[in-house]
């Protein structure tokens, strides 16, 4: 588990615990990986990219162990278009379609979920749909990002795979909404960015937790953080309309609650959040270690 969501989200760790799981904070000193970014760093807090790098090397060391990927890959991205294909049949239902699809997007396996079933009427038919990925400004892969090969891990244990990316070594801000803490973008959403399908906002923690507030008081459920950049992305699209005028059908996908991340919410009410957005001399650094391998 990566070391700030297990430092930052106790009771998630409590959850996997009482179905008999053993966890391990990443970086850890039970891989090479770990270790080689421990010694760089003692106060490493992690990152997806670095604990992909160890559960790789664990899977390919320990007899009979299979790992399996839950996001970024496209067999992953294929199969959670099950939640795009049932709302289409529940907006079908309803007798609407939507102008506008929005989720939040970490490597990219929740935003292609609901969108790659209405993006292929697009395609397919002219239909006029956006698509828009709402990330967090700590870690812009999307918006101030550059698509080359690059490493699907932190150690480079992955194939190259051509992507979005602010580089494999990108250290993202501890922020709450922690699958959305990945340097890179899935391959078929990344050329479908760079072909002008989808586009792509990022937001301040900050913000985000305030649309996600608004949207518990309004409909009675927390949203968790990764979900509220798309909560906080389905305001500012509303308020766009509320301005022109414009009537549109907007999905967007609450891909969580947020009942084991409290804890952020109680940082929040206290004012003790905060934001951070990397500056371009930051970015170009990590980007830097992508650009040696397209070299």
């Amino acid at each position: 588990m990566v070391k700030a969501s297990y430092n930052q989200k106790p009771y998630r760790r409590s959850i996997m615990q009482t179905f008999g799981a053993a966890i391990t904070p990443s970086p850890s000193m039970s891989t090479r990986a770990g270790k080689d970014i421990l010694t760089v760093n003692p106060n490493d807090q992690g990152s997806l990219g670095c604990a992909i790098s160890e559960a790789i090397e664990l899977a390919v060391s320990t007899p009979n162990c299979k790992y399996t990927l839950g996001s970024v890959l496209n067999h992953v991205c294929l199969h959670q278009t099950i939640i795009g294909l049932e709302a289409e049949k529940q907006m079908a239902l309803a007798g609407e379609y939507p102008d506008i699809v929005i989720a939040c997007f970490g490597g990219g396996s929740n935003f292609s979920g609901i969108a790659y079933p209405f993006m292929r009427h697009n395609i397919q038919e002219g239909k006029k749909t956006r698509f828009i990925a709402a990330e967090p400004a700590s870690c812009p892969k999307l918006t101030r990002g550059k698509f080359e090969y690059d490493f699907g891990d932190e150690a480079g244990l992955t194939p190259l795979l051509p992507m979005y990316t602010i580089g494999h070594t990108f250290k993202p801000a501890t922020i709450h909404a922690g699958g959305l803490r990945y340097h890179g973008a899935g391959v078929i959403m990344s050329q479908l960015m760079k072909d002008g399908f989808m586009e792509a906002v990022d937001f301040d923690q900050t913000e985000t937790f305030k649309a996600g507030v608004l949207f518990a008081r309004s409909e009675g459920i927390i949203p968790a953080p990764e979900s509220c950049h798309a909560i906080a992305a389905t305001i500012q699209e509303a308020l766009k309309c509320k301005e022109t005028g414009e009537a549109k059908t907007i999905l967007f996908n609450l891909s969580g609650h947020g009942f084991v991340d409290m804890a952020a919410y109680d940082q929040y009410f206290s004012g003790e959040m905060t934001n951070y957005r990397p500056t371009d001399e930051e970015l170009a650094k990590y980007i830097a270690s992508a650009d040696a391998l397209n070299k």
